[in-house]
């Protein structure tokens, strides 16, 4: 469902900025999923562990729901007619020929024109904003194309190429349903045995899928956060996970939620009488400290950048000196940033 931004015309864009050094930018991922680092943040409290103590604080009874999207491999390099480079970033697929894009170019290409891509042509249909409607001319559908033309959609902050080993490294081990175009990161840190041992514990778990869009990476524009206009995304909850939900609200367990994707998933299915509605939605719903958490209970993320609609989120979630004092200590203690970095298991603001 699509959600009006919240309207708070106090909340302004500098409260939310903080300065990283560059070297703490994680450029690849751990030698081993689960041997991230962990920093436990609960309030004033703030722990540091290893990924792997994980299981040891999630509660039986308690439900680990994960976001289930998969990455496509939606960069790709082509040429105009006149030999001009063009990169496009795909950003959803529509059909089976055709897909809405980011473009980057020296010129950018106007409805009619063209970019070969090796082994198709896509023609510019339309144009809305910074995505570009694409046609086409493939051998093939082009989810399947993609997958043999395509390259890993590293985020922007990554400085090098996509390597062979991020084909598997940038994708969660759980991921089911390709559309994603990022990855949803908090879910990076997991490996088989690790579920395996979280299960272990009588913890229950579930999945909901949201296509993880371009949109995540683009920056706030305006100072007035009132003013923001989230991106959308498509997301599906299956009715499973619904009484999942309510099944760990009746014996007392808490809804831990396996990134922020997760969480806005959750957040956007909720109805007037705070059950989880099933089924697929699409949801721009902008989370910014103020808002009323009515699903999640506990929050495992990645560390987000400055300036950002996720720092927001996560703000709103642990409160917004809670989340200044722990991306302080990550610094100081020089935890890995953004996708391929460390993490944080949060406790939720005091309501």
């Amino acid at each position: 469902m699509a959600t009006e931004p919240i309207p708070n015309t106090s909340l302004f864009l500098a409260d939310f900025s903080f300065e990283l050094p560059p070297e703490l930018i994680a450029q690849a991922p751990a030698a081993a999923r689960t041997s991230s680092r962990l920093l436990h943040v609960a309030g004033t409290r703030l722990d540091d562990l290893s990924f792997a103590d994980l299981p040891a604080h999630i509660a039986p009874g308690d439900l680990v729901v994960f976001n289930d999207t998969r990455v496509i491999r939606a960069r790709l390099v082509g040429a105009k007619p006149t030999g001009g480079r063009v990169e496009a970033l795909i950003e959803e697929i529509v059909g089976d020929d055709r897909a809405w894009a980011q473009l980057r170019a020296s010129h950018l290409p106007k409805p009619g024109g063209t970019v070969a891509f090796g082994g198709a042509t896509a023609t510019v249909l339309d144009r809305k904003g910074r995505l570009f409607l694409l046609e086409f001319d493939a051998p093939a559908p082009l989810a399947d194309w993609l997958e043999r033309h395509g390259s890993v959609p590293l985020p922007p902050y990554i400085a090098r190429p996509a390597a062979p080993e991020d084909a598997d490294r940038y994708q969660t081990v759980y991921a089911r349903y390709p559309g994603a175009v990022a990855a949803p990161t908090a879910g990076l840190h997991f490996d088989p045995p690790l579920i395996s041992a979280i299960a272990g514990r009588g913890v229950e778990m579930a999945y909901v899928t949201l296509h993880v869009g371009a949109g995540t990476f683009q920056p706030i524009e305006v100072d007035d956060l009132s003013q923001h206009r989230m991106h959308t995304e498509r997301y599906e909850i299956p009715a499973t996970t619904a009484a999942a939900v309510e099944a760990a609200r009746a014996r007392g367990g808490r809804v831990l939620a396996v990134g922020t994707t997760t969480l806005r998933a959750l957040e956007s299915a909720v109805d007037a009488d705070g059950r989880i509605r099933p089924g697929p939605a699409l949801t721009d719903l902008f989370i910014t400290p103020g808002f009323d958490f009515r699903v999640v209970d506990r929050l495992l993320t990645n560390f987000h950048l400055p300036r950002s609609t996720l720092l927001l989120l996560v703000s709103a979630f642990g409160g917004a000196d809670a989340i200044r004092r722990a991306y302080a200590h990550a610094i100081a203690q020089k935890y890995r940033f953004f996708s391929y970095g460390d993490a944080m298991l949060l406790e939720p603001a005091a309501r």
